[in-house]
């Protein structure tokens, strides 16, 4: 399942606001996802991490997301809670509002992160309407207590709502819960676009203060749902003791400890919990298909982006690469590309033909000119390894070192995509032999002429 555009934002009514949800997926089984209060539903479609994740979970049935209120783009908080900040009670309250408005009688509740919290509230006092749980690292507090030592003493958890506090909006959390994102500087700073569009200091500074008050260990023995309790084993940010504590308070839950340390839900590595989810859901565990088909393998990156952010700032930066991708996904719509993956500035597709591929990326370039923008192209085709939506093998990697020879607003191809596209009407000068690190051999490559 693959999005060309976000999905339409609606409301649903509650006794005291509106609450902001989304929809997509289709079928008999309904998913209600709870992330924690640092995800406004609008900006995960603008990373590509995050979209794929959300697109795989509603191949599983028709998922259903929102903002709680006090977030996001959801009402603000009634004017009597406005000075402690968004509650897990009126967050659960919310995931009722998004099942009526839905239409859905009963739905799977995944909660993640402080998503649990309202999660495992719902479904507790509202069984009837949970027909499973599922917790992505989760807990039921921040503070230890005698049966619960897994948790920080009061003092640390002080110290750490501080920090998280003094650190809004910046994307510094990701230090704590993914420091492989937090080393790259511009998912830091969408991170941290996330964070100031999540809520405002005030209601943030009110709502981390209540933290150490949050305890929704007495409501576990009163969850009914069969329910499944996801954590990874090395994480420093979500420790997997806390989520035994979970699976042993809710009756006959199960608990999967997932490979791996701290990273978010979406990043790096998320098919071990997709897949636990799917197994739990579907009672199948789905063995990762592995197949080989010939491709053609594009790669494309913006030239000097780092010198372009230095001249525009962050925020111009910032809309500019969003401009850029919509333009991307554009015309990969319209000559029948797949995205496979899209870093920071840069892009890997697929096609079905090398002239299609071409005609693409003068496209995209075409495109990004309007905008002063420069681009390179490496284009190869040749026999790739399919793992689910992922691709491997010699074409990428070649693919890959063939871009990284280009110049700038060049589309270099491989001898392979020359021959192929004979007839075509596509023109090529002779770029040379060379050698592609990593990849062995000796290899002829073309340019495309402009015109």
């Amino acid at each position: 399942m693959q999005l060309q555009t976000p999905p339409e934002t609606r409301y649903a009514p509650t006794s005291d606001g509106m609450v902001a949800w989304q929809e997509i997926g289709s079928g008999s089984r309904t998913i209600l996802l709870i992330p924690d209060w640092l995800n406004p539903i609008e900006m995960l479609w603008e990373e590509p991490r995050a979209e794929r994740f959300l697109t795989d979970l509603a191949g599983l049935g028709r998922l259903l997301m929102f903002d709680k209120r006090g977030s996001g783009v959801s009402d603000p908080i009634p004017p009597a809670g406005m000075s402690a900040g968004p509650t897990v009670e009126l967050a659960a309250e919310d995931a009722g509002a998004v099942l009526d408005a839905a239409g859905a009688e009963r739905a799977t509740v995944i909660g993640i992160g402080c998503g649990c919290w309202p999660a495992i509230l719902y479904a507790a006092t509202v069984p009837a309407r949970v027909e499973r749980l599922v917790l992505v690292d989760g807990y039921p507090r921040l503070v230890a207590g005698e049966d619960y030592p897994a948790g920080l003493s009061e003092a640390r958890a002080g110290r750490f709502v501080d920090w998280i506090v003094a650190g809004h909006g910046t994307g510094e959390l990701l230090r704590l819960v993914d420091p492989a994102a937090h080393a790259d500087p511009d998912f830091r700073r969408w991170y941290g676009r996330c964070e100031r569009l999540s809520m405002c200091p005030k209601w943030m500074r009110g709502f981390w203060s209540s933290i150490s008050e949050i305890n929704v260990g007495p409501a576990l023995s009163s969850v009914a749902a069969p329910t499944l309790v996801l954590n990874r084993r090395e994480s420093r940010a979500y420790p997997v003791e806390r989520g035994r504590y979970l699976a042993q308070g809710i009756q006959d839950a199960e608990l999967r400890e997932l490979p791996g340390g701290d990273e978010l839900y979406y990043m790096t590595n998320p098919s071990p919990l997709l897949a636990e989810v799917r197994e739990f859901l579907t009672g199948v565990r789905e063995a990762a298909e592995i197949d080989r088909i010939l491709a053609t393998v594009l790669f494309v990156d913006i030239v000097d982006s780092t010198r372009r952010l230095a001249e525009i700032g962050d925020r111009g930066w910032r809309d500019e690469l969003l401009r850029h991708r919509r333009l991307v996904r554009q015309e990969l719509a319209r000559f029948r590309g797949h995205e496979v993956d899209t870093a920071g500035d840069g892009l890997l597709a697929t096609f079905d033909g090398p002239a299609r591929a071409i005609r693409c990326a003068q496209a995209i370039r075409d495109g990004v000119r309007r905008h002063g923008m420069e681009i390179r192209v490496g284009i190869h085709v040749g026999e790739c390894e399919l793992v689910g939506e992922k691709i491997g093998g010699i074409a990428v990697h070649t693919a890959s070192r063939v871009m990284g020879a280009a110049d700038p607003g060049e589309i270099l191809v491989s001898r392979t995509v020359k021959d192929l596209v004979a007839g075509s009407g596509l023109a090529f000068d002779d770029r040379g032999t060379h050698a592609l690190r990593g990849v062995p051999g000796s290899w002829q490559l073309f340019a495309l002429q402009e015109g």
